[in-house]
């Protein structure tokens, strides 16, 4: 099926007396099926579903192993049982030139079944086919090192800015347009080579970024690359991670160090960005919850623009030919596969996952942290959990518990003091199925979850901290009779801080803020971001601000943008919450002269020619 758009769909209507044809039952099995490869195409996407490995047996034949897959049209390619096939049989083997052969398989329907056919139009057409099957075909074509990708889709996802371009080479830097407060996020450099041309690459320069925090604790990302070689079409991409600071601003700006930028060919300097600003969205929505959010705005007329790819790649073999024989080599199938995941996989795939991804920080081998003890009630690792409590407790029930009756716990102690603290309660409940064995919590009112199993007690429950005393009482009333003795639920204790908690009363003296760079001399409206560093204390939040009228701007951020006129400008900067503690930043503005001779200045500031 050539053609990739499966709608407007349209059914038989029937009514008493409609004469149908081969036509209309065309139509009938037209509808369902391609009901079902527009579901597939939109749920799924294109690739492998499972199996379709590739091993070698010998120096000429291979094994293709079973599998199901789904072509860019949505249908499916089922291989029922493994096959071994010498590679010079395959369609396309004839054809190749290169070294490297891509190994596909493609969606082929075959007619079947030979019938005698009564009402023939012509006498040659004695016999018709009966049945259509839905099969598959293997073939191998030249490796295609830079063929032309599928059309991607835009969208506002990425907020994106040149970094530096010639005629050789363009370096683009690219992160998320909005990112979530508090998380981590990736910044992406990519370098790309335009030409055929042999030449290197060094490139550099320093990103400002005022709410992002490096792996070091600072406000800048160093990028760029040393030697880079590359060949025509092919692209070095750079990942750096920070973290984005949960603050109250919900704009910041990214802005390439005015100076820092130099990007060489062969030590030929080469145009590079003297200054730009990225502006980024700040929000606490989720990850997932933004990413779904974007990736639903894609609709049915920018989805049939994309190219789609009939054949599915499954391999890349790479032989040793001579005039008249190859042996295989290798097979590659890292990086070549595109794989489809699928929910009936979730359990396995998470289990697997927990073999690479640790959620806490790593520890040296050997040290005391490396291990964890898992304590009955309490959990604590560290100051992170000093605040947090968790158990479980019964309450009993008796044989003549009624609908409304009402019990309460005994008075039990969780641990945190006394203070301002909150206690959650869920209702335990474990499957008694057989062969299951499952358990699980619900928090709020287990009769939401009744109809799904009707060995849940229905309960409402309440509970009563007792302050002063650091315990609480919990009490549950029946909604519904239930023939349980005992109810278990599981608690959690967190504790709020307050009064003493807040570190407001320290003392002052031995704790100050400084500025990275306190005096800049920049242009005018140029932009400048002045970083802090804390001495002694926590990072906290800060508060800018300017000590005269008409001294330029200052964003929330730290990012000052110098006005028209020439001046000394002066800048305030003190903890928000603590404001007794403070620090000046000095901005020495002037224009920049137009009539200075070209030979004299330097193509581009090199780090340590500032001011030069």
């Amino acid at each position: 099926m050539s053609n990739s758009q499966l709608y407007p769909f349209e059914r038989n209507r029937y009514y008493p007396g409609k004469m149908l044809t081969s036509v209309d039952f065309q139509a009938e099995q037209n509808y369902h099926i391609n009901k079902s490869r527009f579901k597939n195409s939109l749920m799924y996407g294109t690739g492998i579903l499972c199996g379709l490995g590739i091993f070698s047996l010998d120096d000429l034949s291979i094994l293709v192993e079973s599998g199901v897959a789904i072509d860019g049209s949505g249908r499916e390619i089922v291989v029922d049982s493994s096959v071994v096939k010498k590679l010079s049989a395959i369609e396309g083997f004839d054809k190749l030139e290169g070294d490297v052969a891509c190994l596909k398989v493609r969606f082929k329907e075959q007619d079947v079944h030979s019938v005698y056919s009564v009402n023939r139009q012509n006498d040659d057409d004695e016999y018709e086919f009966n049945r259509i099957s839905e099969g598959y075909e293997l073939f191998v074509t030249d490796k295609d090192e830079f063929a032309a990708a599928a059309y991607e889709l835009e969208t506002e996802f990425l907020a994106k800015e040149i970094f530096f371009r010639s005629e050789n080479f363009v370096g683009e830097v690219s992160m998320p347009a909005t990112v979530c407060k508090g998380r981590n996020v990736k910044i992406t450099m990519e370098i790309k080579k335009l030409t055929g041309a042999d030449v290197r690459l060094s490139c550099r320069g320093v990103l400002e970024c005022p709410v992002f925090l490096n792996p070091n604790g600072g406000h800048e990302v160093e990028i760029g690359a040393e030697d880079l070689q590359l060949v025509e079409g092919e692209s070095y991409v750079c990942e750096y991670w920070v973290k984005v600071i949960d603050s109250e601003i919900q704009e910041t700006d990214l802005i390439l160090r005015s100076g820092s930028a130099a990007a060489f060919e062969d030590e030929n300097a080469i145009s590079a960005s003297q200054n730009f600003t990225m502006r980024v969205r700040l929000s606490k929505i989720p990850p997932l919850e933004l990413v779904s959010r974007e990736t639903g705005k894609i609709n049915l007329e920018m989805r049939s623009l994309e190219n789609v790819d009939d054949s599915i790649k499954l391999a890349e073999i790479k032989l040793v030919r001579t005039d008249n024989a190859y042996v295989i080599e290798n097979i590659v199938e890292a990086g070549i596969k595109q794989y489809i995941v699928t929910p009936a996989q979730e359990y396995l795939r998470n289990r697997y996952l927990s073999y690479y991804v640790k959620d806490v920080e790593l520890t040296r081998p050997g040290s005391s942290e490396s291990v964890k003890r898992r304590e009955p009630e309490r959990r604590s690792s560290g100051t992170e959990f000093t605040n947090i409590a968790t158990g479980t407790l019964e309450i009993a029930l008796g044989r003549n518990a009624r609908e409304g009756d009402i019990r309460y716990s005994g008075e039990i102690t969780h641990g945190l003091g006394p203070g301002n603290i909150y206690v959650e309660v869920g209702y335990d409940h474990v499957t008694d199925e057989p062969g299951i064995n499952s358990k699980s919590t619900i928090f709020g009112n287990p009769e939401l979850f009744s109809r799904q199993n009707s060995r849940l007690a229905d309960v409402e429950t309440a509970v009563r901290v007792l302050n002063d005393k650091g315990s609480f009482v919990v009490a549950a009333r029946l909604l519904r009779p239930v023939d349980y003795l005992v109810l278990t639920f599981r608690w959690v204790a967190i504790r709020f801080p307050a009064g003493e908690d807040v570190e407001l009363t320290e003392d002052y003296y031995d704790k100050s803020i400084s500025v990275d760079t306190p005096t800049v001399i920049m242009g005018t409206k140029e932009s400048h971001f002045f970083g802090v560093r804390f001495n002694n204390m926590k990072a906290s939040s800060i508060t800018y601000e300017l000590t005269a009228p008409a001294s330029g701007e200052i964003s929330s951020d730290g990012i000052y943008t110098a006005p028209s006129k020439e001046g000394v400008y002066e800048i305030r900067i003190y903890c928000t919450d603590m404001p007794v503690i403070c620090t000046y930043a000095y901005a020495i503005v002037k224009k920049k002269m137009i009539d200075e001779p070209e030979e004299d200045k330097p193509l581009i500031n090199l780090p340590g020619q500032e001011g030069k």
